[in-house]
């Protein structure tokens, strides 16, 4: 056999008479994307995703099915082939039925691979666990305890019976790693030369600092505080989040080489241009440190305080004079922090005003159980329309009683006041907790939005100034969880990092293929309860600061993290299918219709074989004809209706598929997984 010379974009190579373009490009380093070729098997061109141009030709060719010819000058990214790979993949991923990343993963805001640190859980590696979690998120034990967790809000095992308890599965791998002789230490990349400063240190600051650090560049945080920590050290009280916990985690983050400044304020310890001057990147995660106003009579009366200044306060070591009777205006988090606080600083009573019912409340419903046990009363549908005084004191508080009308922006019903219908509730002490606000003194030449929080671009994190970036509660949509602000850092160090290497900082939402399913799907699995957490009763914690949990004991939390269904698919990171669908946009929707029945079977013995998953590539089929000389598997039906199936004709066939897996080795999407 001879040899040929044929150009590929522009690269000269040299080739066997004979060979395909598929071939011979990847042989000289040159991917074009397929998903149904393998040199060892008979060409079969189904995928349509090899298309390339050949300088002269009228239509496009299959490069996994074209020899090629000496002279030939091919393509194989222009406008036309990308195109036609473009309408060949949304094709094929509109017919794919298969989770790219489980549920929880998709829905937890820093995208930590949940049913990767469940999995070592159950198996009892705690260490191994912490590291994966350490990839998003750098402080797990202290995220683990507060986090309001809308990954298990996802959770395919509540189409069972319960979500899994993943927040306090999180904690729990976290503490026993603190705990260890030899706790989980990442390891740091070699020195860039490069400086960056991190202008607040709460969990977005920490956590940038956190990942900055591994990069390899010196970083150094200032923080107005005495402490590190922001929000979770003065916002959070001491019975959800020992403060004990948290140092250790930020001292875990300070040993790797961080440099923390504590006790400096911008603007007026130092300048913000001194900064910037000082340092190759900024970033800014000041926090949203300001209570909103009420908006009603009377709330500069001595005795109205906001909910972040009365949490910061005691959390500093202060015991506010609040009187006997207490009202907490708002129904978030927040507020339930602020009344189950002001129960253990000694209030007899304790009033929660919100303007919607219980089932609007954006508190978590466990929060607001709790409060409740420790003789917290709620008001609801009632919102405060004057604050009453006496000598510039408050004395009571006249509420506007509310209804339900037609839904708002954010989907709840809205409420409305029901006319001349008023309430008086005494109060010595009113705690507004409906909002936290960005305070941007220093920052006068930072860009802000309409909300009066930092502009910072959502794909990039970058202000309007020259290699300043945001991220946290003082940008754009203002204060949110934790975990949404560590998100947000995350993304920030990696643009960061692009940003100092001279790279595009433009980040885009990747494309993940979602199953959609329901209660029917999971009717076969074994139904079996969520840990309960064990909790301190209400008489034992509410005169107290004690941590309110007593953990899960080594035996619960293993069987709890066994109750993972592993929704996301095994073959992830090596999947050729998902990396093409991200290389540009497509839109699989726009083929949106009739799809192959999906179902999981294992009568491949050592193999589970996902029919929702499967492209028809054929691979498997060629492969255990060609290769393995059995022919176990093959196509079954004509048109659309075509599917794989197995057939075991005898006893010899079954135990030669239990150690051959071949198939399953050469699948390129998924549908077939090795049974352990």
């Amino acid at each position: 056999m001879g040899e040929i010379k044929i150009t590929v974009n522009g690269k000269e190579m040299i080739g066997k008479s004979g060979d395909t373009i598929l071939n011979i490009a990847a042989e000289n380093g040159i991917e074009i994307p397929n998903l149904c070729y393998n040199k060892n098997l008979k060409i079969y061109g189904a995928c349509g995703l090899c298309l390339v141009e050949i300088e002269g030709a009228a239509k496009l060719f299959r490069a996994c099915a074209t020899a090629a010819e000496n002279g030939m000058v091919i393509k194989t990214d222009t406008e036309r082939v990308r195109r036609a790979r473009k309408v060949a993949l949304e094709l094929i991923m509109s017919d794919h039925f298969g989770d790219c990343k489980a549920p929880c993963h998709l829905n937890c805001p820093a995208h930590t691979d949940i049913q990767g640190y469940l999995k070592q859980i159950a198996l009892g590696n705690d260490k191994e666990a912490v590291r994966i979690i350490k990839e998003k998120i750098p402080i797990p034990a202290s995220i683990g305890r507060i986090c309001p967790h809308p990954c298990e809000s996802h959770c395919r095992r509540r189409l069972v019976e319960e979500p899994l308890s993943i927040a306090y599965l999180k904690a729990f791998a976290a503490d026993n790693d603190l705990a260890s002789e030899d706790p989980y230490k990442p390891a740091k990349a070699k020195p860039t030369g490069k400086k960056i400063s991190i202008i607040g240190g709460g969990p977005a600051g920490l956590s940038a600092a956190y990942y900055l650090c591994l990069g390899g560049h010196s970083v150094t945080v200032y923080d107005a505080m005495p402490e590190m920590g922001g929000m979770l050290r003065y916002g959070i009280p001491e019975y959800r989040l020992p403060k004990a916990v948290l140092r250790k985690e930020i001292s875990a983050i300070e040993e790797l080489g961080v440099v923390m400044k504590n006790g400096i304020k911008i603007g007026k310890d130092i300048g913000f241009d001194e900064i910037r001057a000082d340092f190759d990147a900024v970033l800014i995660a000041a926090g949203a440190w300001s209570s909103s106003k009420i908006g009603c009579k009377g709330e500069e009366l001595n005795g109205v305080i906001g909910g972040i200044d009365f949490l910061r306060k005691v959390n500093l070591g202060e015991i506010p004079d609040i009187g006997k009777s207490v009202a907490v205006i708002g129904g978030g988090n927040t507020a339930m922090d602020a009344c189950r606080t002001a129960i253990r600083c000694g209030a007899e009573k304790v009033y929660v005003i919100y303007r919607r019912t219980r089932a609007e409340a954006p508190a978590e419903d466990i929060e607001i159980e709790e409060a409740i046990e420790e003789g917290v009363e709620f008001r609801f549908l009632t919102n405060p329309a004057e604050i009453i005084g006496e000598n510039g004191k408050v004395k009571a508080l006249k509420l506007q009683v509310m209804e339900l009308g037609e839904p708002d922006a954010s989907g709840r019903r809205k409420p409305v006041p029901v006319e001349g219908k008023f309430e008086i509730l005494e109060a010595d002490t009113v705690i507004s907790a409906i909002g936290q606000k960005y305070d941007g003194t220093g920052f006068d030449s930072v860009a802000l939005t309409d909300r009066g929080t930092i502009f910072a671009d959502e794909n990039s994190c970058m202000t309007n100034l020259e290699g300043v970036f945001a991220a946290g509660d003082a940008t754009n949509g203002g204060a949110s969880i934790a975990i949404k602000a560590i998100a947000e850092a995350n993304l920030a160090a990696k643009a960061m990092e692009a940003y100092l290497d001279g790279l595009p900082v433009d980040f885009k939402k990747p494309y993940y293929s979602e199953k959609k399913m329901t209660e029917k799907d999971f009717a076969d699995k074994e139904k079996i309860p969520r840990a309960k957490m064990p909790v301190k009763s209400p008489e034992a914690r509410k005169r107290n600061f004690d941590s309110v949990i007593d953990g899960f004991t080594d035996e619960q939390a293993r069987a709890e993290a066994k109750r993972c269904l592993e929704c996301g698919c095994h073959d992830y990171p090596d999947c050729r299918l998902i990396r093409y669908a991200n290389e540009r946009p497509i839109e699989p929707q726009r083929f949106a219709g009739e799809i192959h029945e999906s179902f999981v079977e294992r009568k491949l013995v050592s193999i589970e074989r996902d029919q929702g998953k499967c492209i028809l590539c054929n691979l498997c089929v060629r492969t255990c004809s060609e290769e393995a000389k059995k022919g176990i598997l093959g196509l079954v039906g004509r048109g659309f209706k075509t599917v794989i199936k197995p057939e075991f004709d005898d006893s010899n066939t079954t135990e030669f598929c239990k150690t051959c897996r071949r198939c399953a080795d050469i699948c390129p999407t998924g549908a077939l997984e090795i049974i352990e």
